[in-house]
C-alpha cells in the first residue's frame, strides 16, 4: 500500500507511558477492562480496543473515531453502556492519529483507507460489522463501504466530516486554532467547551473532562501530525455507497454545521435511510449519552 505520510510522537517511550496511565484511569472510572489488540495491518500496527470480543454470537460494531481522537473517547462516562449488553464492540485507534497505532497513512482521497479497514476486519476475524463513525471516522466508514460493501451491515455517520468543507466561520476558526497556536490546559478547555461539547446539555463529568483535556494537550504538544486532513467528498464518490446509511447530527456542531450536511446527504447518498438532528449536541457527538442511545436504537 502506498502510505507516504508519517506522523509520530517526539518521544515514543514517553507516549507509551502516557497512554498506559490514561487508559488505566479511564478503566478505573468506568469499572471495566478494555482488551487491547495490536493488529498487524497493511499500514503497520493498528491498536484496537474491544469489549465483549469473546461473545461471538453477538453482532459486531466497529467504531471509527474522529481526527485527533481515539476509539476510547466513545466510552467517557460509560457512554457505551446501551451497547455493552448487546454487541461486540471494537474501537479503532486510527493509524496516523495520536495513539499507539503506527503513524503511516495513505493519501486521504484514495481508497486505501478502505482497503486498510477491510484488512483490519480480516485480521480481527470479523466477516460483517455495523460501522459507526464520528467526523473523520465517517469518511473512513464510507471508504470501507466503497471497497468492501459486503462487510458493512449498516453505516452510521455521526457529525460526518466529509460531506462539506471545514467551516471557516470566525468563531469556529478561533476556538480550533487557539490551542494549536497557544497550547495550554486553559486553551484546550476553551476549545473543548466551545467547539466539541455544548454544556450543560452536552458535557462530561469532571474526571472524564480532565482525561479529554490531558489527551488533547498531549497530542497537540507531543505528536508530529503529518496525516492528510478530511475533505468534502464529491457527489460521484458519495453515489458509490451502496450499504444502508443512517445519520445522526448535533445541531450545535460549529465545525460542520448540520443543515448543510443534511442537505448534501439527502441529495447525494443514495442509500440514506434516516437522518436525525439531535438538539444541544456539539461536534463531539460520540461523547453524548443522548446520541449513544440514538445509535443503540438504530442498531437494533
Amino acid at each position: 500500500m502506498h502510505a507516504p505520510h508519517h506522523s509520530f510522537f517526539k518521544d515514543q517511550p514517553r507516549a507509551e507511558a502516557f497512554f498506559a496511565r490514561w487508559v488505566g484511569q479511564l478503566e478505573a472510572l468506568n469499572h471495566c477492562t478494555y482488551q487491547r489488540h495490536p493488529v498487524s495491518t497493511v499500514l503497520g500496527t493498528t491498536v484496537v480496543w474491544s469489549l465483549n470480543a469473546e461473545r461471538r454470537d453477538w453482532p459486531a460494531l466497529l467504531i471509527l473515531p474522529g481526527f485527533r481522537t481515539g476509539g476510547l473517547f466513545w466510552d467517557f462516562d460509560n457512554n457505551l453502556a446501551p451497547l455493552k449488553a448487546t454487541h461486540r464492540i471494537f474501537m479503532v485507534d486510527v493509524n496516523g492519529q495520536p495513539s499507539l497505532s503506527d503513524g503511516r497513512t495513505p493519501p486521504v482521497k484514495s481508497l486505501d483507507y478502505g482497503h486498510w479497514l477491510a484488512d483490519l476486519l480480516d485480521r480481527l476475524g470479523l466477516d460483517q460489522v455495523a460501522v459507526a463513525g464520528a467526523s473523520f471516522g465517517s469518511l473512513l466508514g464510507i471508504k470501507l463501504a466503497q471497497v468492501a460493501p459486503q462487510r458493512v451491515r449498516q453505516l452510521v455517520l455521526m457529525n460526518p466530516g466529509c460531506l462539506q468543507p471545514f467551516s471557516l466561520a470566525p468563531r469556529n476558526l478561533y476556538y480550533n486554532l487557539l490551542p494549536l497556536a497557544f497550547p495550554s490546559e486553559a486553551n484546550v478547555r476553551k476549545f473543548l467547551q466551545a467547539a466539541v461539547l455544548h454544556p450543560p446539555e452536552h458535557g462530561l463529568t469532571a474526571p472524564a473532562l480532565q482525561l479529554l483535556v490531558d489527551y488533547e494537550l498531549f497530542a497537540i504538544t507531543e505528536y508530529r501530525d503529518h496525516t492528510p486532513k478530511p475533505y468534502a467528498m464529491p457527489p460521484e464518490e458519495l453515489a458509490r455507497v451502496t450499504v444502508p446509511v443512517d445519520m445522526l447530527l448535533g445541531d450545535k456542531d460549529i465545525l460542520f454545521p448540520c443543515q448543510k450536511s443534511l442537505r448534501v446527504a439527502r441529495r447525494h447518498l443514495p442509500t440514506l435511510r434516516t437522518a436525525r438532528v439531535l438538539p444541544n449536541i456539539g461536534h463531539g457527538i460520540e461523547t453524548s449519552p443522548v446520541a449513544m442511545a440514538a445509535l443503540a436504537a438504530l442498531l437494533r
